[in-house]
């Protein structure tokens, strides 16, 4: 491994991870890939695993989180950024994260999860910022198995399936690989054991990386999860993965220890995410929002006036209410507001912030990267949603969080809940 001290590391470092902790900052929501074992959709905090997030930050929001939790919680030695999406499908994100933590944290390490699909013009600088280590996940090196894992990839604009997105996918992933390791960055790959599909293809991985110097492996048994095509797959079970292991362990050193961490984890590796935690980052995540909250009007995002159930980017019109204490709801509708025309990109948006700039939310079944971030830097809040209006109103107007029931987390295009084309919403 590198000359960078690992013994504080809790993943590199199986003693280690009973003292010290590590923090994942949620700063990546849009993916460029879509496993087939993979449903972002769901978020409790009972939730433990890749992708799972509470809330989502922005960078200067995420340094500023950094550096409360870290006051409190001394024993946190490790920043992470692994999600909810791809670091590297957010690259401007993720780099002034990256930026910004190794600034005011030097002492602490930094290290990136991605699949590997874009990080290649960005390992120079990941080296150069002293990026502690890097984990590919590689599920395949054969294009023929990595087509029945892959949905699809986004390579630029438009999606691409089947063996050449897989083709695609494992090149970048190895070339990612080799020129880390040539930059001197440590290496670990995950790989997804998913029975009757790759469980034997895994030690073939091994084989590949492990001569190019890749310095741990992580075996990681499938999660079925609800939502994904591979949600009627079984986990292998524990002889399956401990074959696997060892077959690739021959190549390659294991880690066993894995918790599967969320991409807002928190703490020691077996510590699970608790109520103030999630309290904590929703805090800072909506910090940008918090001048608009005495505004008098909630806007909404509907098809027939009863439910919330149109993305941002579809609403030709949107419904406009105000807080009223005389009414039983404690609500009144005020009016329709017309929308800007689509087109003009950005500008799109901007005209949307000015529409709504005496509203304190904007309730949507979904909403992009873009037009979101456009009118929260505005103080209006997106609450991504789905259900009755009414009773996404009650909990606006009274000031109190969206109930869980109500939720409807990172489905927007390219974000990872959605299992759809690729080829994201016009």
């Amino acid at each position: 491994m590198s000359d960078i001290d690992f013994s504080s590391h809790p993943c590199f470092n199986k003693e280690a991870h009973h003292k010290y902790g590590r923090i994942h900052l949620p700063i990546a929501p849009r993916c460029n890939i879509q496993c087939n074992f993979c449903n972002r959709k769901f978020d409790c905090m009972n939730e433990s695993r890749p992708g799972v997030t509470s809330s989502v930050l922005k960078p200067s929001q995420a340094v500023e989180y950094l550096a409360e939790v870290v006051a409190k919680r001394p024993e946190i030695k490790v920043v992470g950024i692994a999600g909810p999406g791809d670091p590297f499908a957010n690259p401007v994100e993720t780099m002034e994260t990256l930026r910004l933590v190794h600034e005011r944290f030097p002492d602490l390490m930094l290290c990136l999860a991605s699949n590997g699909l874009g990080i290649g013009p960005y390992i120079d600088e990941i080296a150069e910022l002293n990026v502690s280590h890097v984990t590919i996940t590689i599920t395949a090196v054969d294009p023929k198995i990595g087509a029945k894992i892959y949905a699809w990839i986004r390579d630029g604009r438009s999606p691409v399936r089947g063996e050449e997105a897989a083709r695609i996918l494992i090149e970048r992933q190895l070339d990612a690989v080799r020129r880390l390791k040539e930059k001197g960055v440590v290496v670990k790959i995950n790989s997804i054991i998913v029975p009757g599909i790759n469980d034997e293809h895994i030690p073939e991985i091994a084989k590949v990386v492990g001569p190019m110097g890749v310095d741990i492996m992580n075996c990681m048994p499938l999660v079925p999860v609800a939502g994904a095509f591979f949600e009627e797959l079984p986990a292998p079970d524990s002889l399956m993965t401990a074959r696997v292991r060892l077959q690739c362990g021959q190549h390659v050193e294991q880690m066993v220890h894995c918790a599967r961490c969320r991409a807002d984890a928190v703490g020691l590796i077996d510590e699970k995410m608790t109520e103030d935690q999630m309290t904590t980052l929703n805090r800072f995540a909506h910090s940008s929002i918090s001048a608009g909250k005495e505004r008098p009007y909630v806007a909404v995002a509907s098809r027939e006036g009863a439910l919330v159930n149109m993305h941002l980017g579809e609403a030709a019109s949107i419904l406009i209410f105000k807080k009223d204490d005389e009414t039983a709801s404690g609500f009144k509708f005020v009016e329709i507001r017309k929308t800007p025309a689509p087109g003009g990109a950005s500008a799109r948006w901007t005209d949307l912030a000015d529409l709504l700039a005496d509203c304190r939310a904007f309730l949507v079944n979904a909403a992009g990267p873009s037009p979101k971030a456009a009118l929260e830097e505005r103080g209006i809040e997106i609450i991504e949603m789905e259900g009755l209006i009414e009773e996404g109103l009650t909990a606006v107007f009274a000031s109190q969080p969206i109930p869980a029931s109500l939720k409807r987390r990172f489905t927007s295009c390219g974000s990872g809940g959605c299992r759809g084309t690729g080829t994201g919403c016009a």
